[in-house]
């Protein structure tokens, strides 16, 4: 899934960069800035990033599965307790 770009944080991002540049290298400051926005936002793009809404779905299963699995521990001990009374239950 393509992740939609705060264009608004990256201009910031892009002149914050082109503040850094030392005064006598700053009269293509315009320029620097447009050419630190293009390669922030190309670097950006091309990085394997989820959404928060994927991010929140992914963690809801994995909890889910979470207390399955531990319903199925609990099972099973139940099970093997029940094949072996002399042994204490493992919970």
């Amino acid at each position: 899934m393509t992740i939609m770009i705060d264009l608004e944080k990256l201009d910031d991002l892009a002149r914050r960069l082109s503040s850094l540049v030392p005064p006598s290298l700053r009269e293509g400051r315009d320029e620097l800035q447009e050419n630190f926005k293009s390669v922030l936002q190309t670097g950006l793009t091309k990085l394997d990033l989820v959404t928060r809404e994927e991010f929140e779905v992914q963690r809801a299963v994995l909890l889910r599965t979470r207390e399955k699995l531990d319903e199925l521990q609990r099972t099973v001990a139940d099970l093997e307790a029940q094949l072996d009374p002399s042994s204490p239950p493992r919970h």
